[in-house]
């Protein structure tokens, strides 16, 4: 085995965890992978043999990466990306596909990652590496341009948003699934009151529908409503998942997916339902976990 080999063979034990926060950072699958194969040239033209911590470097190195994408997508205004909802991970209902489990340790649901789309550039980086990844934040300062007391306040205001965003989600997976499958049989037969009992009064649901828009409704007759006539006016088959490692729903129709729905649950209702309908999107998805 020749030098470059090892070296790839040492890089491919960290990939799964360098994804991980790609995702984290970037919301995106795709880039993810495109900043994971950003940090693989980096090594490959550097003196791996001065890295001492071949996996915080790594960790650095594409935190420095995304960084520079979003502060891309923030320059570009007229484009929409920031606002579309993020990636979803499909998993099987049973939870039981390792890859998927790897990439999403320590649970990212979308609802989270939306509220992560709020936050500048260096705050997301500041919270995602040193929150969920327990990178140091002398090791971040460097990276956003600031001391390590700034890193630590951007990482303090971060957190203060993603923890005001919403209330503390069910960890759960059965009582998840419970709080789910009754929204789904309440929407299948037409039960308002019943959806309404089952939905947080505050409720947010968000659907990106692709070219078609964006879709923000708030408030729990609102959205009881929208589930009633969407159950009323489709033709489908629903099929559980777990989504980024919470209960959920992929929507078949004529053997396509026609739509993808993330469940934020708490204290026993639904307190945010996101939807994926974007058909190009769906087209993208690795949904042969499901088979």
């Amino acid at each position: 085995m020749d030098e470059r080999d090892f070296l790839a063979n040492r890089f491919e034990e960290h990939r799964t965890h360098l994804k991980a926060v790609a995702y984290r950072m970037l919301g995106s699958l795709a880039e993810a992978d495109d900043a994971v194969q950003e940090a693989w040239l980096r090594l490959s033209r550097s003196d791996a043999g001065e890295v001492a911590n071949l996996g915080g470097w790594l960790t650095t190195v594409v935190g420095r990466v995304c960084l520079d994408m979003l502060r891309s997508r923030t320059s570009r205004r007229e484009d929409p990306l920031e606002e579309r909802l993020p990636d979803p991970v499909i998993g099987p209902a049973s939870g039981t596909d390792p890859e998927q489990e790897a990439l999403l340790a320590d649970s990212v649901g979308l609802a989270l990652l939306v509220v992560l789309e709020s936050l500048t550039p260096a705050e997301r980086l500041a919270f995602v590496l040193h929150d969920t990844f327990a990178v140091p934040f002398e090791d971040i300062a460097p990276i956003v341009g600031r001391s390590p007391d700034a890193a630590r306040q951007l990482a303090s205001r971060a957190r203060r948003r993603v923890r005001g965003a919403s209330p503390v989600p069910e960890r759960d997976p059965a009582r998840q699934r419970a709080v789910v499958d009754a929204f789904q049989a309440a929407a299948r037969a037409g039960d308002f009151e019943a959806l309404v009992a089952v939905l947080d009064p505050d409720v947010e649901l968000r659907a990106d529908l692709g070219a078609a828009g964006r879709q923000h409704l708030r408030g729990a007759r609102i959205v009881a409503d929208q589930a009633v006539m969407f159950s009323r006016s489709a033709a489908y088959t629903s099929r559980p998942a777990l989504v980024n490692g919470t209960a959920g729903v992929v929507s078949m129709e004529g053997g396509r997916p026609a739509s993808v729905l993330s469940f934020t649950v708490a204290d026993g209702r639904i307190v945010a339902i996101d939807i994926l309908a974007d058909p190009v999107r769906l087209e993208r998805l690795d949904l042969s976990v499901l088979d």
